[in-house]
């Protein structure tokens, strides 16, 4: 049976560190799909479909990768998917706290759904989607913290934008 993962997440914009997590799952799993949220709660910098096109940019060239965004619970995508794994990923002991209550809230909701948490390799543990976007706002250095593709994206952008 083929073993599915989805990788939810804001991924706004997605990072190396998250390429990372995607690539490391692909090792381990027949396909991982990369799930982006809408998150509106959240006030994205980026739109849903410019967060998917950027997912699926860097994605691209990984062979058993796909993309999908969504606006309901992980659960329910995980189901609809025939996705039996659910990859997050922890950078600090600052992550554990909040992931780890997820995975409880997500295996109450349906216990046939296992949480595999992933550590990026040390080089990304400092990424953060939100170290992204405080640089973009500034005009700040990026290319070493966004895969090249996604850096072409956000490079051939409106500087309103990014505001």
């Amino acid at each position: 049976m083929k073993k599915i993962a989805l990788y939810p997440g804001t991924f706004d914009p997605i990072t190396k560190g998250h390429f990372d997590i995607i690539e490391r799952a692909r090792r381990l799993f027949d396909e991982v799909i990369v799930a982006v949220a809408e998150s509106k709660d959240k006030k994205p910098m980026f739109t849903l479909n410019e967060r998917i096109e950027m997912a699926k940019a860097a994605t691209a060239k990984i062979d058993g990768v796909r993309v999908v965004g969504f606006n309901n619970l992980t659960v329910e995508l995980a189901h609809e998917l025939d996705a039996g794994v659910l990859i997050r990923g922890l950078r600090a002991v600052s992550d554990f706290e909040y992931e780890l209550q997820l995975g409880y809230l997500n295996n109450s909701l349906d216990d046939t759904i296992e949480t595999v948490y992933l550590m990026p390799k040390l080089k990304h543990a400092f990424i953060s989607s939100s170290i992204v976007r405080n640089l973009l706002k500034f005009n700040g250095k990026t290319e070493h913290l966004l895969p090249k593709e996604v850096q072409n994206i956000i490079g051939s952008m409106d500087a309103c934008t990014l505001q």
